[in-house]
Formats: C-alpha cells, structure tokens, sequence
C-alpha cells in the first residue's frame, strides 16, 4: 500500500518544481532567522535572492555534527521558543548532544514519514504496532509511536528492555508489527525461540520496521525466519526529524527518500563535490518543510549512492542503497578501511554463528592488532579449542577475502557478548587513547 501516492509517485519534473519552492522558503528563513546560516552564506557571498531552483544548492554552505554541537542548544533554532511543542536529542555520548526542536507542523510532517514507511506493510487501523524503540530523549520511540497514530493503528508503546514482558505482551495483545533497532529484535527473536512456553506460531507477527543502526540482509534474513515477519529498513536521524527519512517498499530494492521533505545528494567526501550519478559517496540531506530547526546540506556521513529509476512498486521517491558504513565509523586497519558492517555480512554467511561481534583495535609495538570477539549458536558451541578451529578456520578466510585483513578470532560462550535494547556497540578502537 502507498500512503500518500502523490508525493511518493510524482514525476521528477513536478517533483522539482516543490524541491526548489520549498528550499527557496527554508533558505530565505535560515538567513533571516539563524544568525549562524546568515554568517555562512555571507562569507560564501550568497544571498537567499541567488537561490532560485532545487540546482543551486550547492551554492549554499555544508552543515557538521560539529555545527549543532557548537551552536547548543537551541543557536540554530528559526523560530521563537514559544512555536516550539518538543525537544529531541541524540544520545550525547560524546560531548554535547545533538537537538532538533519541532513546531506543531514539523511533528504533523515527521509522522508523515513514518506512516509512509508503514504502509508498505498495509499497517492500519485494528493492526497493533509494538514500539520498543527507547521513548524520551530518542527520536525512534515517539516517532514510530505517532507514525503507527497518522496510519490509524494501535500504538503499543512498550519502549525498550524487559523481554520477558515484550514478549507476553506481543503475543497477548495480538502485536502485528514490531518497530525497534534490528539488534534489539534479534534478541527478542533468541528469547522466543529459549522459551518454552511462547511460540512464534501462535504470534500475529507479520512485519518489522527496524532501523537507528546499520543491519545487512543477512541479519534480515535471520529475523524474518525467525520471526515469521516481513524485515523493512526504515532510515532516518535526529538531525533531520527522526526516523521516517524514508523506508523500503515491499521489493526491499532500496531505501526509498521522501525527497518532497528531505533534498538528497551524494558528495565525494574529501573534495565535496557532487559525485556522477550512481556513484557512492557521502549522503547529505537538506531539511524541506522543517520550521523550528532547518538544516542547510548537512552531512550525514553515512556512505551510499542513489538510485531515480522508477521502482516496481510504483513509487518514484529516489532510492538509497544500503548503507556501506559511515566514513567517521570507518576503521583504517593496518592501511585498510574497514567497516564494522563486513564483519556482519561475514558472519551471517555461516549458519553456526550469531549476528552478534566485538571487535577491539589496539597499536602494540607500532602495529595495528585486530580483535574479534564471536559466537556460536548453542546447538554448535564447544569450549574445546579443537572443535571452535573448524568454525573459526572459515571464517577467518572469508575475513581476509572480503576486508584483507587477518583477524585474531576469539569464540566467545553463548550469551557472550553484550545484547543491547538500543543501538548495539560494535568497537573499541584503543589507538584513539594511545
């Protein structure tokens, strides 16, 4: 189903036409109202009257996640404090956190997105959707939680952690659609298979909207085996409302963008200019509608390419490719980039582990070591070193076949590793100390 067929299904032509009205309002109230995007543009020498169609953005100024730290709380807020109805943030971990504030039709727009995202799975009215994305502060628990409201279904908002009652509640409660970090369903579908009570059978489990952290299809193909369900990927970030960014349709054939809200381009990341059409690069976003917070060309980091062919479903909405990885996650690894989604890939090619790693980068004696902490499922685990050699010898080949480098593979017990209700975390580079 397409929620709103006239934004997701309009031809590019017209679809220009909005781009360039809608960014010739945000930028004529970026410079008016935020003293910061008045000063960029004045050092670039552009004024908002130089900005007459969608194909002059790139005259306009880049905006970092350095930009909104610098400018917190509220320096690149564009209307007054009492237009805003909420405050989001991102998790702050490392210096300050990362706002966006919303107007009444900032929130209206935002669940828009959602409920787009929703649809493909025909979710609506009498469908109950189970929210264990973390509600507060995170943009993942509100914003599917008014997404599911805009489709008219029943908002289940059970927020993250305690499993045991996610799962009686799901089955209890006829939960149809689960929306929660892929990471997070991987360790409610392990619960449910532990059990001996809950069945998977007996659930009316039918979709997943899983995202706020990089996952590859072969984590998908796990949970949808695992949980009888449909897995779509639905992307989004704080800095440009929250999730509903954009989602996949029912071909799972990329990421379709809701480009009338949300202007993509795909940058090279070291010169910033704009790559060929179809190459990867550096997506970057600029925020169409927003009224309380516009974003100027912000840079996401996250590097994929996209794809303007009209997609099978019908929808015209451009299409990102899966996320390769992040250029500020991405490890240089005794000269090698790597990405901590490789190892996932690698890992759920073999049918003996589980999609859950760690992995520990350290520099002893001027050269880059490289720890990978693994596990088996239950039914293939030993403790006996010469038994975890038969697992361990596979994929340490696929390793060095897919990212060239040689691993130091530890098999860790089941249960080993960490499970996390939120976003997981993969990597602990110790060179950043040394």
């Amino acid at each position: 189903m397409i929620h709103n067929p006239k934004m997701e299904c309009m031809d590019r032509e017209s679809m220009r036409k909005l781009q360039s009205k809608r960014l010739i309002e945000t930028v004529k109230r970026c410079y008016e109202n935020v003293p910061f995007y008045k000063h960029k543009m004045d050092e670039l020498g552009v004024k908002p009257e130089d900005i007459k169609s969608i194909d002059d953005i790139c005259k306009l100024p880049f905006t970092t996640k350095h930009d909104l730290r610098d400018e917190y709380p509220f320096g690149l807020q564009a209307v007054s404090h009492d237009k805003v109805r909420r405050i989001h943030a991102s998790s702050g971990t490392t210096g300050k956190p990362v706002v966006d504030t919303y107007t009444e039709n900032d929130l209206k727009c935002w669940a828009e997105g959602v409920a787009r995202c929703m649809a493909v799975a025909d979710i609506g009215p009498g469908d109950t959707v189970q929210v264990s994305y973390g509600y507060g502060l995170f943009t993942g628990g509100l914003g599917a939680h008014d997404g599911a409201a805009v489709r008219g279904a029943i908002q289940l908002p059970t927020s993250a952690g305690n499993t045991e009652k996610q799962i009686m509640l799901m089955q209890d409660f006829g939960t149809n659609a689960l929306a929660c970090t892929p990471s997070y369903a991987m360790h409610i579908a392990e619960a449910i298979h532990a059990s001996k009570i809950v069945s998977v059978n007996k659930m009316k489990l039918r979709a997943g909207f899983f995202g706020a952290e990089p996952w590859t299809d072969g984590m998908r193909k796990e949970l949808e085996q695992k949980l009888h369900i449909k897995a779509y990927d639905i992307y989004g970030l704080t800095e440009m409302s929250g999730p509903g960014v954009g989602g996949e349709c029912e071909y799972q054939d990329g990421t379709h963008l809701w480009e009338d809200m949300f202007y993509p381009e795909i940058i090279n990341p070291e010169t910033l200019e704009p790559v060929a059409p179809g190459e990867f690069g550096e997506l970057v976003f600029t925020s169409l509608c927003k009224e309380a917070m516009p974003i100027l060309r912000y840079r996401t980091r996250d590097l994929t390419r996209l794809n303007y062919e009209k997609c099978k479903c019908g929808r015209t909405a451009v299409r990102m490719d899966r996320i390769l990885g992040r250029s500020d996650d991405m490890m240089i690894i005794r000269g090698v980039n790597v990405f901590p989604s490789q190892i996932e890939t690698c890992l759920t090619e073999f049918p003996a582990f589980q999609p859950y790693y760690f992995i520990t980068v350290d520099r002893i004696k001027n050269e880059d070591t490289f720890d990978l902490d693994v596990e088996l499922k239950p039914d293939f685990f030993s403790a006996d070193p010469q038994d975890q050699m038969k697992f361990i010898k596979p994929l340490y080949n696929r390793i060095v076949s897919m990212v060239g480098i040689k691993p130091n593979i530890h098999i860790l017990p089941p249960y080993g590793i960490e499970r996390s209700m939120g976003k997981a975390k993969h990597v602990n580079d110790k060179r950043k100390f040394k």
